[in-house]
């Protein structure tokens, strides 16, 4: 896979039987491709958007039912689909002091989603929900401005290593070769430090805390 500055989140599908122990495997899958596209904010409220999608298909339309999970962007919301066979059954919202069950895994969706609705097909129906993602275009970045400002570096910085190979034909920056030019930066920076009397393993230290305090600081507010 290549990249250029922006990220490219392809959309996939995931055949599965309607069962109860599907749904853990489910979370799992959905997790890392989220994290895989950086979508490390969203990927909570997608999990259990996901559980309620396929619980629906479980208790309304019946255990082992073959459906299929979806997963896309649509510009920079997130889209997570549902598909099974069956027109019938239709997921609906239910009024609060509404005693059925029927529905209330809905409630849940409107409430985590931004968007939520049904479309019927031919050979059946796609239960959908849309939200929003920190993502400032569809293939950006959620890591906000360092994040953009370290893509446009490692760009520019891979320009003037000629050594690399690169594929024919291609001028972007693969993700293995990305992560070795960012290497390079970090090793560059350490003989810069160094020569100019600063001590590289004291400021990898500091970067290190650094970064930690700062990631721990974006999972606490995203709670």
């Amino acid at each position: 896979m290549y990249c250029t500055v922006g990220l490219t989140r392809a959309p996939w599908t995931l055949p599965f039987a309607a069962e109860p122990a599907e749904v853990a495997s489910l979370r799992r899958i959905i997790r890392l491709r989220l994290e895989l596209w950086g979508l490390h904010s969203v990927v909570s409220d997608a999990q259990l958007c996901v559980d309620e999608l396929v619980s629906n298909v479980i208790d309304h339309v019946g255990v082992g039912t073959p459906a299929t999970l979806a997963v896309s962007m649509r510009g920079t919301c997130l889209r997570i689909e549902v598909h099974d066979p069956d027109t019938q059954a239709l997921p609906a919202l239910i009024r609060a002091e509404d005693e059925s069950e029927a529905g209330r895994g809905m409630v849940l969706i409107d409430a985590l989603a931004d968007r939520w609705g049904v479309q019927l097909q031919g050979d059946g129906k796609v239960t959908w929900c849309e939200m929003v993602t920190e993502l400032a275009t569809g293939d950006g970045h959620s890591g906000g401005g360092r994040v953009s400002r370290v893509e446009a570096l490692v760009s520019a910085y891979k320009g003037d290593r000629t050594h690399r190979p690169r594929p024919a034909g291609s001028s972007v920056l693969t993700l293995a070769a990305a992560e070795v030019t960012a290497i390079d930066m970090i090793a560059d920076l350490l003989h810069w430090l160094r020569a100019h009397g600063c001590d590289p393993d004291t400021a990898l230290d500091r970067a290190q805390t650094h970064f930690e305090a700062e990631i721990s600081e974006a999972e606490g507010s995203a709670k």
